[in-house]
């Protein structure tokens, strides 16, 4: 589909292929990384390949200066920002909104408040900023991130934004990194997973679509199998697969994750659901990943863990003695270059892949995700 902003805002930049070019040019790029694998004749699952119009979350920039307001995606290694109206990824909720945001921010930011700078005070409007926009099931979540202090005028205006657009159910700011404060809410934004409803704080990571949310949740449900497990979701987040996962209530789930604010949402949920086999811990996995001893708990792994990889819980998992390794490992990876390291680690420490499959839901681009499912088996040579 002809994008309007093709090779200026510095996203899609495969567009130009028609959708089978463009299907066969990720899956030859997917094969490259699975051939720098430790491995051979991996065996590869079917893979994913999301469809436009499916993103519920972005974060768009904006500029306000004597031209007005710019609002929209920043060029390909540039600080040239493109003012869009409308983009092909994201869902129609998302791109109904744009235009009424964008006069929302020029009216948001002729409003001057004052400031001490220096021990004087001035009177100085926002400037630019980001603006995050999540499609939740019942709703637009919004979180201004500004390095501003809002005035009174500021959030009377925020109110009257998101009261006269049905759509909008919660709009929350942080001003110089800090915690989200919510400054309306209508009615507290979740999500749908497994027949659950999770409600999620401001600026919650999720999925990027709701379709490549659940590729990959029926990768983790297939790959573990029908058998009762106790279960270690490391970098388990908001609970993505702890949820499906326990609906074996034969499954015991540990989820660990070093996010205070999203253990809390975690644990909330799971109480009000009141699900008797997830247990909840907080704990820097990059730091202080499971020992061998902690690992013997456990039959199954999964681990999600940000583009950095699991590189220190991998080497535990790979230097525990035999007995203490899990039976099944699976990797959830958004960052092939990183999962390549992972693997290779778990290969050298007596683990095969038993299969491997891409997840594409950044259609488009050169990103893909992936899950691939190890077993202990005999050590691997390089």
């Amino acid at each position: 589909m002809t994008c309007p902003y093709f090779q200026t805002c510095g996203g899609c930049t495969l567009r130009n292929l028609s959708q089978a070019a463009y299907r066969e040019h990720k899956s030859e790029r997917f094969n490259h990384f699975v051939a720098a694998l430790k491995q051979k004749d991996i065996a590869l699952g079917k893979p994913f390949f999301a469809d436009d119009a499916g993103r519920r979350r972005v974060e768009f920039s904006f500029q306000f200066g004597k031209k007005g307001l710019s609002f929209g995606f920043y060029e390909a290694q540039s600080h040239t920002l493109t003012n869009i109206d409308k983009c092909l990824s994201l869902t129609n909720k998302i791109n109904a909104i744009i235009v009424p945001l964008k006069d929302f921010l020029t009216q948001l930011c002729q409003i001057k408040a004052s400031t001490k700078i220096k021990g004087k005070i001035c009177s100085l409007g926002i400037t630019q900023g980001k603006i995050s926009v999540t499609d939740a099931a019942n709703g637009l979540d919004i979180v201004l991130h500004i390095k501003e202090t809002i005035s009174l005028e500021h959030r009377m205006l925020i109110c009257d934004f998101a009261q006269s657009n049905a759509a909008v159910i919660r709009i929350s700011v942080t001003q110089n990194g800090h915690s989200a404060e919510t400054v309306i809410e209508k009615t507290k934004p979740f999500i749908e997973n497994s027949g659950y409803r999770i409600y999620i704080a401001a600026g919650t990571f999720l999925q990027a679509t709701d379709a490549s949310q659940q590729a990959l949740i029926d990768l983790v449900k297939k790959y573990s199998g029908n058998e009762s497990l106790k279960i270690a979701d490391l970098f388990c987040g908001i609970g993505t697969f702890s949820y499906p996962l326990a609906q074996n209530i034969k499954n015991k789930i540990t989820a660990i994750d070093s996010s205070a604010e999203l253990i809390s949402g975690f644990t909330q949920t799971v109480n009000a659901l009141k699900l008797p086999n997830i247990k909840i811990k907080q704990q820097n996995l990059f730091k202080y990943p499971l020992d061998g001893r902690e690992l013997s708990q456990f039959n199954l792994v999964i681990f999600d863990p940000p583009r950095a990889g699991a590189a220190a819980q991998v080497k535990e998992i790979a230097l525990a003695k035999e007995d203490d390794k899990p039976q099944k490992i699976i990797a959830v990876s958004c960052n092939p270059y990183t999962f390549i390291n992972d693997a290779n680690e778990l290969l050298s420490g007596g683990y095969k892949i038993v299969e491997i499959t891409m997840v594409d839901q950044f259609p488009y681009t050169n990103h893909f995700e992936l899950v691939a499912l190890f077993t202990k088996g005999e050590k691997n040579e390089s």
